[in-house]
């Protein structure tokens, strides 16, 4: 995701403050002792914002699936050719976006930058449901957004848009011409034999976001099972910066054959022109359930039209 910096707001707070002190300070020098011997100051008006919360301890990681300790990448060319295997699982990741289309779920976002101890010293939380009007359109409709308490960056209109398109990678038929898909090997991630390949965009056109990383293909079914990369290309431009971290996208079989997202996660450090700012960052995917089926997995709901659309 990217991170819009404020960085160099910081340096410019520094300056001002320092000659706010040297003023102050010259004023009680001057001024008679009868002046220092007022009263504590006022506290702020009754109508004034909360400070926002302070940042929570990063979240522990649920049990995903990853590559177990030591599992090598076994290189040797697939018993089926390789163009073969692209276009089965680029049919599968098709038939799964319509499958997942159809589901209502949860989103929980959670972004913290990182002090030098190791601290989370600011916060951007924001929790979804992803879910349907009665007359079927699919919507989010925010139900927790605390004040974020988020100081040295700023989280931008490209985060949220790749929270939704780019995390939760999905590389269908009519995705795949973009990309260059080169295959790498064979490796055991938990109980499953995968196939795993290198993916980045051909070309980046303008105003397009993509996946540029590692993707992880179960060799039963063909369902991406993991992703690991970062959103493609960072921005800079007319003195700003967005810069994306990479993530790691984990997806279980929730119904059938499809693997759907359930936790993305990054510990990165961002690279900004003022000096590198550490992040944490979560995303967890939970109750999905199939708009209008009577099996529910987990906990979803519809919802109210928005008057206002």
């Amino acid at each position: 995701m990217s991170l819009a910096n404020r960085q160099p707001n910081k340096f410019y707070g520094a300056s001002f403050l320092a000659l706010a002190l040297a003023f102050i300070g010259a004023l009680l020098f001057s001024t008679p002792a009868t002046a220092q011997q007022t009263g504590p100051l006022p506290g702020p008006p009754p109508s004034q914002a909360p400070a926002p919360p302070p940042a929570r301890a990063p979240e522990n990681p649920p049990n995903v699936v990853t590559p177990q300790t030591g599992s090598h990448v076994d290189t040797a060319p697939p018993a089926i050719p390789v163009e073969q295997i692209i276009q089965k699982f680029a049919a599968r990741e098709a038939e799964f976006k319509t499958e997942r289309d159809n589901y209502t779920y949860t989103q929980t976002f959670v972004m913290q930058t990182i002090d030098a101890d190791g601290q989370p010293d600011g916060e951007y939380r924001m929790t979804s449901d992803i879910v349907f009007t009665p007359g079927g359109k699919r919507i989010e409709h925010v139900t927790d957004a605390p004040v974020p308490s988020l100081q040295r960056i700023t989280v931008s209109q490209q985060d949220i848009d790749d929270l939704e398109h780019v995390q939760p990678f999905v590389l269908t038929t009519q995705e795949l011409p973009k990309y260059d898909v080169k295959y790498v090997g064979r490796q055991q991630v938990d109980e499953l034999t995968t196939y795993v390949f290198d993916v980045g965009p051909k070309v980046l056109e303008k105003n397009q976001r993509y996946f540029q990383g590692r993707i992880w293909v179960e060799d039963k079914e063909y369902g991406i099972v993991k992703t690991d990369g970062k959103a493609v290309p960072d921005i800079k431009k007319h003195g700003s910066e967005n810069v994306f971290p990479r993530f790691e996208t984990f997806r279980e079989n929730i119904e059938g054959h499809y693997w759907f997202p359930t936790y993305t996660r990054s510990n990165d450090t961002l690279h900004f022109t003022s000096g590198d700012i550490r992040i944490h960052m979560t995303v967890r995917y939970a109750n999905y359930q199939r708009f209008g089926s009577t099996i529910k997995i987990g906990t979803a709901r519809p919802t109210e039209p928005d008057p206002q659309r």
